[in-house]
């Protein structure tokens, strides 16, 4: 990732605590955070809180904070841990992924990980893949399953997609769009569509 010569890091703040332990205080990662920042003389730019849980989609100071990467509004995002900031590794790779193609670099306190430095990039690239790694066994698996099932004669459906989804279905076909059309805008399988276009008239019957 790029480095500024002689120049102070514009650096962003990122805390997040979970919504189901009341007893989390933001703060408690922002002190460490700011002190952190300071000792490195990099000037704090934003502060981003959000307060949901790591599975949650719903992380609208995240996003702000992506969108500010984006328009390369900062130098570096700083975090208290990976666990406040990514969902999972694949998530975390992907987000240091674009950090690096937009020349921004990332540091998780608690973790002493930073590719401000020679190291910090190593650790980068390990992670990056052990992520492709696991994807490709959770693959491998999920195949063997499936024709494991299929071998024994069990039919094999696929997971249901998310309620929210569903919705956007249901709203598409309202508004007249055509599955082809839903298909390629909510970026799914045209079959999945058609299946539950196909539930929803039954339903609504």
């Amino acid at each position: 990732m790029k480095n500024q010569l002689n120049t102070t890091k514009r650096v962003a703040l990122y805390a997040r605590v979970s919504t189901l332990d009341k007893g989390q205080d933001p703060e408690t990662q922002l002190v460490q955070l700011r002190g952190y920042a300071q000792a490195r003389n990099f000037e704090v730019i934003t502060e981003y809180i959000d307060y949901a849980s790591g599975t949650s989609e719903d992380r609208t100071q995240y996003k702000l904070m992506m969108a500010a990467a984006k328009k390369r509004k900062i130098d570096v995002v700083l975090v208290w841990r990976y666990d406040r900031f990514a969902r999972s590794t694949q998530a975390l790779v992907n987000a240091l992924k674009e950090f690096q193609s937009l020349g921004i670099d990332f540091i998780s306190y608690q973790e002493n990980i930073d590719t401000t430095t020679p190291t910090g990039e190593l650790i980068f690239h390990v992670m990056a893949s052990l992520a492709q790694f696991e994807s490709s066994l959770i693959s491998q698996r999920v195949k063997a399953g499936m024709a494991r099932a299929k071998a024994q004669g069990k039919h094999i459906a696929r997971p249901p997609i998310a309620k929210q989804m569903q919705e956007k279905i249901i709203e598409l076909q309202r508004e007249g769009v055509s599955m082809n059309k839903i298909s390629k805008t909510l970026g799914i399988a045209y079959g999945t569509v058609y299946n539950y276009r196909s539930k929803m008239s039954k339903t609504e019957e």
